[in-house]
């Protein structure tokens, strides 16, 4: 009983961390990008996301499960381990292709990265659930791609206080 409480601390706390790396991360670069223009800036956003993101997402992560009042204490530290390291490690891919690419394709290559992340893990979760992947994959990129323009439009927006 307890191996199964412990693999869906990890399942938690990878799942949480993984799609929080691949949103938040993709939400910053672009904004950032659309604000600044800078390469040094975004690099910058990516590694703070990376370590503060992480840190916060875990502590939530945390919290949320010690509150359930339902899991015992080595439950609650595996997903929140599991949310820190996959929240940090996925993160940090986004720094690959903005250090070896031009800024605007570096976006690009970051935003197809991200995309593929989620619709590979929202098709294991449809298949684990028995459900179709298409919805699921479906209804989690949509949600990307929302927070991809909204970004977008903000980073445009605040640029033009700092003008």
């Amino acid at each position: 009983m307890k191996d199964m409480g412990i693999k869906d601390s990890l399942r938690t706390g990878m799942t949480f961390g993984l799609t929080s790396a691949v949103i938040t991360t993709m939400g910053l670069m672009i904004g950032l990008n659309s604000g600044s223009g800078s390469k040094m800036i975004v690099l910058g956003g990516i590694v703070t996301i990376a370590i503060a993101d992480a840190f916060s997402d875990a502590l939530g992560i945390h919290v949320s499960e010690e509150s359930e009042n339902v899991h015992t204490t080595w439950e609650v530290w595996c997903a929140t381990i599991a949310t820190f390291l996959a929240k940090f490690s996925f993160a940090l891919t986004f720094i690959v292709p903005v250090l070896l690419l031009p800024l605007e394709t570096a976006i690009v290559v970051s935003v197809a990265w991200g995309l593929s992340i989620l619709a590979v893990l929202s098709y294991v979760i449809a298949k684990a659930q028995g459900e179709r992947p298409w919805k699921i994959i479906g209804e989690h990129l949509l949600i990307a791609v929302v927070v991809i323009f909204v970004t977008h439009w903000v980073g445009h927006w605040v640029a033009t206080f700092a003008s």
